[in-house]
């Protein structure tokens, strides 16, 4: 394998030069290569293999890469330059691609394209036009990272931002501990769950799953949020009653292809009942001291599809020891891509091992349980009763 660093001149190199990955297998064009790129100002890294060039990628940092499509002497198809793209794909690659060779034709400049490649130049080459491509495609990948570097700003200040509409207080209850969490898959989350002060030794909980993700999931689990924060306190103890003007808020500024799984419940502390709505989502598990499981099945529809619809409303009590548990899918659904899912199952394990412990611990110790296998959202809440 080649790899060389630049070589020292009476002209140095300035400080912060493009860093150049090039990959050929004939010693001859890594000598021209390098000198040509030297001569403008440019770092260059030499490598004669598609293996030695991943390695490179793998324990240096390179603001572009030059690749040969060409390395076995007696094929000319390309065919190993395209593997090699996708390798790079895989790998996580994100420096700009121009693609070199001796065998270049339209299809094949399209199908290095399709794979990743940025540009392509074809041998023998025009210093000056490949130049110019350099300068450009690194121009555009400066670009391209400044945009970066800015959105991922703007969604650190959206999820702090976010973090602060979740609940960070509790309003200590006689006869119920209560705690939850969100976990967001990305930066922000389309989770949404709250605690609500309705006055008279009620409390209010709700805990909703907007559909999509990123950035449009996340305004609507706001407006969502404010939907909840702007109602009365009276007008909460009656989840059917809130959920009827909820929805239709949220279905007025919800666009057609998106629409919210809500559980709403509303505890009241002197008399241990428990009132709620479930708008399509996930039963929550509601875990007697007997041992003996409840599923608080759905009892409406989604929220947001129609401007109009029924929403029933179903009691039950809460006693000393038992554990009601609300969640997200992501919580459910964590590991279905390496078919591992969590599930039904592994949640309930988790609940079970863990009744007597305090509320906050639960929450946390199912977070855990999917954290490092979730694909989406996840957002557990949990209460018990004293």
């Amino acid at each position: 394998m080649i790899c060389l660093a630049p070589e020292s001149s009476s002209k140095p190199i300035q400080t912060g030069a493009l860093r150049i990955l090039v990959g050929d297998d004939q010693p001859d064009v890594l000598a021209a290569l390098r000198l040509l790129l030297k001569g403008a100002g440019y770092q260059a890294v030499l490598v004669d293999s598609p293996q030695a060039l991943l390695r490179a990628l793998r324990s240096e940092t390179f603001d572009l890469i030059l690749m040969d499509l060409n390395y076995a002497r007696d094929t000319t198809s390309g065919q190993e330059g395209l593997d090699l793209l996708k390798s790079l794909e895989a790998q996580g690659n994100a420096a700009p691609i121009v693609v070199m060779t001796a065998w270049g034709s339209v299809d094949l400049a399209v199908e290095a394209m399709r794979r990743g490649a940025c540009d392509f130049i074809q041998k023998p080459w025009d210093n000056a036009r490949l130049l110019s491509t350099i300068r450009k495609q690194a121009a555009e990948a400066s670009e391209r990272a400044k945009t970066d570097r800015r959105v991922k700003s703007e969604l650190e200040i959206a999820r702090n931002v976010q973090q602060k509409l979740f609940p960070h207080e509790s309003r200590r209850l006689a006869t119920l501990d209560y705690a939850g969490r969100c976990l967001p898959a990305r930066e922000v989350s389309g989770d949404y769950y709250d605690f609500l002060d309705t006055g008279e030794g009620g409390l209010g909980f709700v805990l909703a799953d907007v559909s999509g993700k990123g950035v449009a999931a996340a305004l609507l689990m706001a407006n969502l949020q404010a939907c909840f924060r702007s109602q009365p306190p009276e007008k909460l103890r009656h989840p059917s009653e809130t959920l009827r003007l909820v929805n239709r808020l949220f279905h007025e500024s919800t666009p057609a292809e998106q629409f919210a799984t809500l559980f709403l419940g509303h505890y009241d502390d002197r008399t241990r009942r428990l009132r709620y709505a479930n708008c399509g989502h996930p039963p929550p598990f509601l875990l007697r001291a007997s041992g003996s499981l409840e599923r608080l099945e759905s009892t409406a529809t989604v929220l947001g599809v129609f401007s109009e619809w029924a929403c029933e409303e179903r009691t039950v009590e809460l006693q000393t020891g038992d554990t009601l548990v609300l969640f997200s899918d992501g919580v459910t659904e964590a590991g279905i891509d390496s078919e591992k899912e969590f599930g039904e199952d592994g949640l309930l394990s988790v609940i079970r091992a863990n009744q007597g412990v305090a509320v906050e611990t639960l929450v946390e110790r199912i977070v855990a349980a999917v954290a490092g296998d979730r694909q989406d959202d996840v957002t557990v809440v949990a209460l018990h009763a004293r």
